[in-house]
């Protein structure tokens, strides 16, 4: 299955939630609109494609930029042997995107990492809260716009 079919068939099937497609030497990207992550998604999982795999999710903070923030989607399809790269703006006014965790039970983890660091929320997780920061934490440390030596408040220590 070549990048070309999948990226064909994307553009056809949702000519209005595709914004920009590229295949590099292997490397399948795709920008699309965050209302259509969920359909894509779905249309990605069925024959012939099945990325039956998410890989990894992350977001990225283009401080200055608008919108600032941007999700990145990695998934694999096991009988294809092939990647694909997700991407879609999330905007200033609204840090929010669908959760994955219906679809790939491996998301819950992923996505409250990005909740965590970011401050992204994820509409519909089953349990978004804090992963690695504690619950008295202020802010997001992977902004851009953290103060580097930013004093958080001091917890009582548990007896």
């Amino acid at each position: 299955m070549e990048e070309k079919t999948i990226l064909d068939d994307l553009r056809k099937t949702f000519p209005e939630k595709i914004l920009e497609t590229s295949a590099f030497f292997g490397d399948t990207t795709i920008v699309i609109v965050k209302d259509g992550l969920l359909d894509i998604v779905h249309f990605l999982r069925k024959k012939p494609y099945e990325f039956n795999m998410l890989l990894d999710l992350t977001c990225v903070d283009y401080r200055g930029r608008s919108p600032r923030f941007e999700m990145v989607y990695h998934v694999f399809s096991l009988a294809a042997k092939r990647r694909l790269r997700i991407k879609l703006s999330v905007p200033d006014d609204r840090l929010s995107v669908d959760t994955l965790t219906s679809i790939w039970k491996n998301a819950d983890w992923l996505e409250r990492e990005v909740y965590d660091m970011f401050g992204i929320r994820f509409e519909g997780h089953p349990d978004l809260r804090r992963l690695f920061m504690y619950d008295g934490f202020e802010g997001h440390p992977l902004r851009k716009d953290y103060p580097l030596r930013k004093r958080q408040p001091l917890i009582p220590l548990r007896k």
